[in-house]
């Protein structure tokens, strides 16, 4: 890759230009050079740490599309372009993980469920009734984020980019929020 095809952009950062440029423009081949330079570092990135070949092809592929799709997302004065990437990445491996952990069914019955004992059903309408009293009580904050990790199914790093606070911050209101609903379901 010349550097004129990279004229324009930081020196610090030359892939920000090509990222803003797929941002602004939807330029495919500002993404393809992004695509060939990183996609076949994440597949290696994520072999090392464990996934197989056919894995670590598939999550490479998802990262880039992701890039793709939330370029708009990208701040050059948070993170330099493989820091996002290679997070990215690390979060796909993550829930690739999780989700080979999850045993599947072995056999699925056929015909109607039986019907719960009611004093449990009572008990999970209970659980949830005490659960969203104790979220309506955490401060706003906190409670925004505790519902977009956990009923917006996001990654801590995708909040902190949806809503500019620095990492350490949502991982802290996360935490505290965490706490707060152990102490008032207890």
């Amino acid at each position: 890759m010349s550097g004129g095809m990279l004229a324009g952009t930081e020196d610090s950062d030359p892939w920000a230009g090509l990222v803003l440029r797929v941002r602004d423009a939807r330029d495919r081949a500002a993404f393809a050079a992004l695509f060939g330079h990183f996609a076949p570092r994440v597949k290696a990135f994520l072999m090392k740490s464990g996934a197989d070949a056919a894995l670590a092809e598939e999550c490479a592929q998802d990262v880039m599309v992701t890039l793709w799709q939330k370029a708009h997302l990208y701040d050059p004065a948070r993170a330099s372009v493989a820091t996002w990437v290679f997070t990215i990445a690390r979060n796909r491996r993550i829930d690739a993980l999780r989700r080979s952990r999850r045993p599947e069914p072995e056999e699925l019955p056929w015909g109607p469920e039986p019907e719960p004992d009611q004093s449990e059903a009572y008990e999970a309408q209970e659980d949830s009734r005490r659960l969203a009293a104790a979220l309506a009580q955490l401060p706003e904050n906190q409670r925004d984020l505790i519902q977009r990790a956990y009923f917006g199914d996001l990654s801590q790093t995708e909040i902190a980019a949806a809503t500019g606070l620095p990492l350490g911050t949502i991982k802290s209101r996360i935490r505290l929020a965490l706490d707060r609903l152990r102490r008032q379901m207890s």
